[in-house]
């Protein structure tokens, strides 16, 4: 077992580490210009105090 720190005090650690899957993640360009365009259409300009905003 790992012994551990914690505010000054040692301890074990009583379970296993749980290994993790890895993720791959990716950057479509046209998939996120194409929904940020939708996405833009579907929000109305709204105005609070002479201030246009969108929600």
């Amino acid at each position: 077992m790992t012994t551990l720190l914690y505010r000054g005090q040692q301890y074990a650690q009583h379970k296993e580490v749980a290994p993790k899957q890895l993720v791959e993640l990716t950057y479509r360009r046209t998939v996120y210009a194409n929904n940020k365009l939708k996405a833009a259409q579907a929000h109305p300009v709204l105005t609070y105090r002479g201030q246009e905003y969108q929600k």
